[in-house]
């Protein structure tokens, strides 16, 4: 005679508190994204899977976790219809139809992505690497997305960069040159500052699926430091470089700030509530500490701020 095996996981626990999130990390699955007029895009992504869980309830169904997201990616994988938020947010909202005592599903995935570009004074075709990233929250208010990427560059100090222009100043007064040929030269040759390499991070959320487009979002991540860098640099590559980041020398700060300017100008469209992470993390090539600086802010505040209407 066969007996039916408990639902353990339904019982009261031993200490009843809510849990925030309970879920799966780390798995491991292959998407691929459709384009128009173009190849899809496949990424080998990781992703996380988290319900909420209520005090009364002892634990969640893992094994129903694992098959909602096992469907949504072989679907998304099969049809190629996906972009990579949709396949999180369509995730997250069968996670919570199926969990009848839930009130919240999260689904989010990292995966690298490769894209192609000319190295910028050789002019080779080379590539460049990017971690992209989405999420969904899904509720019973409705579901919001989030896209973006973690990006690398290069960043030079301004204030190391300043002591070797005063410097450069006082030698060249030394050797009698007009005040305006030291003027001319140093605004023509930038000189040395500690250069640091850069990660930022851009990801920009709101309901439903923002209307972003992923190359946009990196782009602007890209072009907040003070120069980007490439796989493949040969000398000339180099030189322009390290030439364009002394032009553009930026402090972690500005490096933020920058990012929120090329999001107004690239997002300006997007909704007031919708919510823009920016971060930016520098290697200190000159301490055994890094800098950091970041901003969470929606959109409506961010004009706002960028118009001086916020002092």
């Amino acid at each position: 005679m066969s007996h039916q095996l408990p639902d353990v996981q339904a019982t009261a626990p031993d200490v009843t508190v809510g849990l925030s999130q309970v879920g799966v990390t780390g798995v491991e699955k292959l998407v691929k994204i459709a384009r128009p007029d173009a190849r899809p895009l496949i990424f080998t992504a990781e992703f996380e899977v988290f319900v909420d869980l209520p005090s009364w309830r002892k634990g969640a169904d893992m094994s129903r976790n694992m098959e909602v997201i096992d469907e949504i990616l072989e679907e998304a994988t099969r049809e190629e219809a996906y972009r990579i938020e949709d396949v999180c947010g369509q995730a997250a909202e069968r996670l919570l139809e199926k969990h009848d005592y839930t009130s919240k599903a999260e689904v989010s995935m990292e995966a690298e992505f490769m894209r192609r570009e000319q190295t910028p004074a050789s002019d080779r075709e080379t590539q460049h690497w990017v971690d992209v990233i989405a999420s969904a929250t899904a509720t019973e208010e409705g579901t919001r997305e989030e896209v973006g990427a973690h990006v690398v560059g290069m960043t030079v100090c301004p204030c190391s960069q300043g002591m070797s222009a005063s410097r450069a100043q006082d030698k060249l007064e030394e050797l009698d040159i007009a005040e305006e040929k030291i003027a001319e030269f140093l605004e023509d040759v930038p000189q040395p500052g500690h250069s640091q390499r850069g990660h930022a991070t851009l990801t920009i959320e709101s309901d439903g699926a923002p209307d972003v487009d992923l190359n946009d979002v990196i782009d602007v991540a890209r072009d907040a430091m003070s120069a980007h860098i490439y796989n493949l640099a040969k000398r000339p590559d180099e030189d322009h470089m390290t030439f364009e980041a002394h032009s553009d020398a930026k402090f972690v700060e500005d490096c933020v700030r920058a990012m929120a300017d090329g999001v107004l100008e690239e997002f300006g469209h997007l909704p007031d509530d919708a919510v823009i992470r920016l971060s930016q993390s520098n290697d200190e090539s000159i301490h055994q500490h890094n800098a950091h600086a970041e901003r969470v802010v929606d959109m409506a505040t961010l004009r706002a701020e960028v118009n001086g209407d916020h002092v």
